[in-house]
């Protein structure tokens, strides 16, 4: 074979070492840090091109479309550029390209706004071109636009705070009518995903957990209880009965299943070398919990796979305790724009939910709101900030007739909030979240709202054209009239 030239084949050498070297640094910074690993590792997308050019074969998307539909002018008032400006830092400059940012975001607001999930977002979006061109694309396009997992990598990409910049682009949408001085604040259950806990579902989902861990380290446990466990539930399901020896029968199969549960948890962490202690220390810690843990403790958990959750009582007749977490939502008094949302992971009292989502009204309005209109389950803050906190109470005896009917009329503004909230859970996903952890809380709360307000624009927008029709249609029936008259 041709020899190599020395200088060339130094030079050679010289690149490869540089890339090695490159490599091992960003597989060790993947090692380190993974959450940053998830948030860089991917290289930017194409910016789209400064001029358009015409297909040979394929006709414009939008020249077939209705140019009025609402989903369209949602399009073009929203702004596109914003959002990839803002989000470019998260991605690397090398890796494997990213799909455009507009599509993402499209993919998340059509997600809300039509209440579907991500697999059945990214079908619809094949089927209807209207979704592909509120996406940005030129042409038709058969194929899915990404894999639904690509959703949930761009939702951790992006994280709160960027669903937080989508969320204040929708309240710019209204403009000045977002801009009112008083604001109404509530505070609602974001339920998870879970099954209703009870302690022998808990017990026997540790005993699954124990199974798992002396499979996977092949541990010859002295009883796995598989069999007895088998007969132990079937008492429980169906001795429910009224009459005294029943209910002694489910009692002692109840303790029956913790005493199994324990005895199984201590048998696997004896045989369990030290360091798959190490390995499996969180899974044993969480099993010892949810065995040992009594009905009236504290800080219980509720949930195996989502362990934030926390038991909330709302006084509802219908749903005594709701299993989530709460969730605080302010909107504008006169036009019912949502203005802030904030998720706890904890049981928050309502009070002390205002010093966490009036900042962020105040962030995205410009401004801090004059007066905050609250129920009184908000007792006891008269002021939070530059912000008064009016609470429904009974009128003083000398107070005007004025007054009174005014405070009357600022309270009846104030339970316009709660269909507000009926809407948010039953429309845009808020009534049950299929997001994992107190992040997950937090993006679909900022979904919820942002494609709350989404909605509200491409109605008002209907309205509008619908009532200019009747406005044009009223001036040519006038018109006719006056010609008829003179002629």
């Amino acid at each position: 074979s041709r020899p190599l030239k020395t200088n060339n084949h130094t030079k050679y050498i010289e690149n490869i070492t540089k890339y090695c070297n490159v490599f091992n640094g960003e597989c060790n910074k993947r090692c380190k840090n993974p959450v940053e690993t998830e948030r860089k590792f991917r290289m930017k997308p194409k910016s789209p091109p400064s001029h358009k050019q015409t297909h040979l074969l394929y006709q414009d998307l939008l020249e077939q479309l209705n140019p009025k539909d609402p989903l369209l002018l949602l399009a073009g008032k929203l702004s596109w550029e914003l959002f990839e400006r803002e989000f470019a830092p998260l991605y690397a400059e090398r890796g494997r390209p990213a799909k455009s940012v507009r599509l993402m975001v499209g993919l998340l607001l059509l997600k809300q706004i039509e209440n579907l999930s991500d697999e059945r977002v990214v079908e619809a979006w094949t089927r209807n071109p209207y979704y592909q061109a509120f996406c940005g694309m030129e042409y038709f396009q058969w194929k899915f636009p990404c894999d639904p997992s690509e959703l949930v990598h761009f939702r951790k990409r992006i994280g709160e705070a960027g669903l937080e910049k989508i969320f204040q682009a929708s309240v710019a949408l209204f403009e000045k009518k977002a801009l009112e001085d008083d604001v109404v604040v509530d505070t609602t259950v974001q339920e998870k995903n879970i099954t209703f806990p009870t302690d022998t579902k808990l017990r026997v989902k540790a005993m699954e957990c124990c199974w798992k861990i002396a499979e996977k380290e092949n541990l010859a446990l002295r009883r796995s209880y598989r069999r007895e466990l088998k007969t132990i539930r079937r008492v429980i399901r169906f001795n429910k009965g009224k009459k005294k020896e029943d209910r002694k029968k489910v009692a002692a199969a109840i303790r029956r299943v913790k005493t199994m549960a324990n005895a199984l948890l201590r048998d696997v962490e004896r045989k369990l070398p030290e360091v798959a202690c190490l390995t499996w220390k969180s899974e044993l810690a969480l099993c010892r919990q949810v065995i040992n843990q009594e009905r009236r403790d504290k800080n219980k958990i509720y949930s195996f796979h989502e362990p934030e959750a926390c038991c909330i009582a709302k006084g509802k007749e219908h749903k005594k305790y709701e299993f989530g977490s709460k969730a605080a939502i302010a909107m504008t008094k006169t036009s019912c724009i949502i203005v802030g949302v904030k998720s706890f992971s904890r049981n928050e009292y309502d009070g002390d939910t205002l010093k966490t989502i009036l900042p962020q009204v105040e962030k995205i309005m410009g401004k801090a709101p004059r007066r905050a209109l609250c129920d009184r389950g908000f007792r006891g803050r008269k002021r939070v900030g530059d912000t008064t906190i009016i609470l429904p109470e009974s009128p003083s005896p000398n107070a005007s007739e004025y007054a009174k009917r005014k405070a009357r009329k600022d309270f009846g503004r104030r339970s316009a909030i709660e269909p507000v909230i009926g809407h948010l859970k039953s429309d845009f996903r808020l009534a049950r979240n299929y997001l994992k952890g107190t992040i997950g809380d937090a993006i679909n709360l900022l979904m919820s709202a942002t494609a709350f307000n989404c909605a509200k624009w491409m109605k008002a927008v209907v309205q509008s054209l619908f009532f200019a029709l009747v406005v044009l249609c009223k001036f040519i029936r006038r018109n006719d009239d006056h010609m008829a008259t003179a002629a």
